[in-house]
């Protein structure tokens, strides 16, 4: 399996990594990925497949959750950071957007994008920062005095991901972001994200079950099943794959899904010409 796309040293590279949840379950085994700088890069695998556990190895979170890297390092421009704390890998450049739109109900949206830079002094430059989020995101700009958790599904993911903007992230990891929303709103998300990717070259770490969207943006995709990776490859290679193909619609011709390992050894009917 390659570990590597881009030349040169990457921004992130996770290397072989092992994750153990109370000492006993093991979720990951042997992930390794890279994330080149400015690069878009999509995880992509079905519920349970190890994606979330994988970007929570990498952002510091997975000890909340009584998890641990037990083997294996994640390395930020060279240097391992597994061993920090979630406060320390912001501080490097690294935000993470947790599935599920998760935003402080009970605060405006203003208030809201301040909490993400916690790790910032006030000023001049934060409030250019804020200003910078609702250019991006100007659905936000009508609702920045609103609770938020008043306003719709969609302005709330918006809302999660501005937040992460504000601690002026080097790498941000996104979990499920397309989540229960509608296409025409996860097409406007992900356009956004392109944006911030090309004109504050802001990296992008993608975990998505939905592969072909995640595809139409990322240069390069890893895939995941059993917390392990079966496949990567650049973001072509694996869109015009049959097999990968199948294995995203999750169901065969009898209506029993299918793993990807299966899958890959499957010997199509052959077809015949009239």
């Amino acid at each position: 399996m390659s570990a590597g796309n881009g030349t040169g040293r990457p921004l992130l590279a996770v290397n072989n990594i092992e994750v153990i949840y109370d000492h006993v379950i093991l979720v990951l085994k042997g992930v390794s990925l890279r994330v080149p700088e400015g690069g878009i890069v999509a995880l992509l695998g079905a519920n349970g497949a190890g994606k979330s556990t994988t970007l929570k190895a990498i952002s510091g979170l997975l000890r909340t959750e009584r998890g641990d890297v037990t083997k294996g390092t994640v390395e930020w421009r060279g240097a391992p950071i597994h061993r920090e704390g979630a406060a320390d890998v912001v501080r490097h450049g690294i935000v993470q957007v947790m599935e599920g739109r998760h935003v402080f109900e009970h605060l405006t949206v203003d208030e809201n994008l301040l909490t993400g830079a916690y790790t910032r002094p006030g000023g001049d430059a934060l409030r250019r920062d804020l200003d910078l989020v609702y250019t991006y995101f100007p659905r936000l700009t009508q609702r920045r005095h609103v609770r938020a958790g008043y306003i719709s599904g969609g302005e709330q993911q918006m809302l999660a991901i501005g937040r992460a903007l504000m601690a002026r992230p080097r790498l941000m990891l996104l979990d499920e972001p397309s989540m229960g929303l509608a296409p025409m709103l996860v097409a406007e998300i992900f356009d956004i994200v392109a944006r911030l990717n090309r004109e504050e070259n802001v990296a992008v770490l993608l975990a998505e079950q939905n592969a072909t969207i995640a595809l139409k943006y990322a240069q390069y995709g890893y895939v995941m099943e059993s917390g392990r990776v079966v496949l990567d490859g650049d973001a072509r290679t694996i869109s015009d794959n049959e097999d990968i193909k199948e294995f995203y619609l999750g169901l065969t011709g009898v209506g029993q899904r299918k793993s990807y390992r299966d899958v890959k050894h499957y010997r199509r009917r052959k077809r015949w010409l009239s």
